[in-house]
């Protein structure tokens, strides 16, 4: 496994920021921003996978990681 500095650096993590930022422009620019709370939902759901990327990093193990 390669050696990384920060979460920010993962290819992983910028896919996923990529990901949230597409279903953020399907929500501006659909009937999904329409709908409150559906929008939440999905765009929590999006921002989630980010953030359990940065807590497995910061768990300082790669087992630990591996579960997040």
């Amino acid at each position: 496994m390669a050696n990384y500095n920060s979460f920010e650096e993962m290819g992983i993590y910028q896919l996923a920021r990529e990901q949230s930022n597409h279903v953020w422009h399907l929500i501006e620019n659909t009937t999904l921003g329409q709908d409150y709370k559906l929008r939440d939902q999905i765009n929590g759901s999006s921002g989630s996978v980010m953030d359990n990327i940065a807590e497995g990093f910061g768990r300082g193990g790669n087992k630990e990681f591996i579960t997040f």
